[in-house]
């Protein structure tokens, strides 16, 4: 299915285990609040259960329904099924992108995470909708995200012939450093700890969100 730019503006990626103790729904319910325009399910090392696992993403999913904020499931094609999710993301070392597009079939959503043009070009045959180009820069919150690309890797992803793909940064951006991020080209952030640690989730994705749609506005007035 089609994404929409707008959707990717402010896309926020949670599971129980960035959520410092707290509740994940009141968190999740927090940043649509503020300003969150996407919802990636990543339950990672968490100590969940998969029946604990569904039971958590059924209640996201269903806050993500009645806001209309898109819900997507991390890597585990099987538990998006589950939880009728609106897509799937995948990585580099997960399920390869065009299996899952024959899962899914034609109309759920397909991200695929790239570091480099000839990544992005196999997401973009196999079926993606979107493309996660990253890590930006250092990141704690997934220690597999190997050594910050920076922006520059949007730049070349987006300069390829055949790139027609959006593009959401992520990986260690804050509303400190996202500036570049979307000056590189991308249509939007993604962000974790940035919001999901955050003392107040939704000032904190009010705050990025305002951050995306200015520097935008300021590349449409070039």
């Amino acid at each position: 299915m089609p994404v929409s730019p707008a959707s990717l503006r402010l896309y926020f990626v949670m599971g129980s285990q960035d959520c410092k103790g707290r509740d994940p729904v009141w968190v999740l319910r927090e940043a649509i609040h503020g300003g969150i325009t996407m919802f990636q399910f990543r339950e990672k090392k968490s100590s969940l259960t998969l029946s604990q696992r569904v039971f958590l993403g059924k209640k996201l999913r269903d806050l993500c329904a009645r806001q209309g904020i898109p819900f997507i499931v991390n890597d585990r094609t099987d538990l998006a099924m589950v939880l009728n999710a609106d897509g799937v993301h995948v990585g580099q070392e997960d399920l390869p992108a065009v299996q899952v597009r024959r899962l899914l079939g034609p109309k759920p959503m397909l991200g695929v995470s790239c570091g480099n043009p000839e990544e992005a070009d196999k997401a973009t045959q196999a079926g993606a909708d979107y493309i996660g180009v990253g890590s930006m820069y250092a990141t704690r919150s997934k220690p597999d995200a190997g050594e910050p690309i920076g922006p520059s890797a949007i730049r070349q992803i987006a300069r390829m012939d055949n790139s027609s793909l959006p593009i959401v940064g992520i990986g260690g951006i804050h509303h400190h450093n996202a500036k570049a991020v979307i000056q590189a080209g991308a249509e939007g952030i993604a962000v974790i700890s940035a919001i999901a640690g955050a003392s107040s989730p939704r000032q904190a994705a009010a705050e990025l969100r305002e951050t995306v749609e200015r520097t935008l506005m300021e590349q449409q007035a070039i």
